[in-house]
């Protein structure tokens, strides 16, 4: 299989998200919260609760990712040049369309929420491998779908396992990829 070349302009846009989004630090970090709560919801209270809390939790992702960067100092956005701002935005409309197949998928097999949720979200973190220039996303979109489909294949009977799982992936990547870049824009 041939590389696609990247360019300097693609390294720079790539930089620049990065920088901007903290490597995507806070996206991951309210997502691995949303999951965690959504799993504990699951579990003490009631599974349709934890996938509502989880579907609509979802939807403040973005304007809560903004909210935390800006807190932090950071942008929170790219430049107007930035032709990797488009490539955000389509990846991000990607869930959404998708849970379409998680909501089919819970119609037959409820137990399979979480595992479905997290090929969806899995599969939808491999662009950002682009997006930022960082293979870490790679490793964490693998980890989400070989979890998920070792869920549904062993059929293990832990309504929200998926959940635990999913949720602490996010959290775990969203402080490695934190360190990663801050170490780039320190130098070190």
């Amino acid at each position: 299989m041939e590389e696609i070349p990247i360019n300097k302009s693609t390294f720079d846009d790539q930089s620049e998200m990065r920088s901007a989004f903290l490597g995507g630090f806070a996206g991951q970090l309210i997502s691995g919260v949303i999951w965690l709560i959504s799993a504990l919801l699951s579990a003490l209270v009631k599974p349709d609760i934890g996938m509502l809390f989880l579907f609509f939790g979802s939807m403040g992702i973005f304007p809560l990712t903004q909210m935390a960067l800006r807190l932090m100092g950071r942008p929170a956005k790219v430049s107007k040049k930035n032709g990797l701002w488009a490539l955000g935005t389509q990846i991000a409309f990607t869930v959404p369309i998708n849970f379409i197949l998680v909501g089919v998928v819970v119609l037959y097999r409820p137990i399979w929420f979480y595992p479905a949720a997290m090929i969806v979200v899995g599969s939808h973190y491999l662009p950002f491998i682009t997006l930022y220039g960082m293979k870490m996303f790679g490793l964490l979109g693998a980890l989400l779908i070989v979890f998920a489909t070792l869920i549904g294949v062993l059929d293990l009977p832990i309504f929200s396992l998926g959940g635990w799982l999913g949720g602490g992936l996010m959290l775990i990547f969203a402080y490695y990829g934190r360190r990663l870049v801050l170490k780039e824009e320190s130098g070190t």
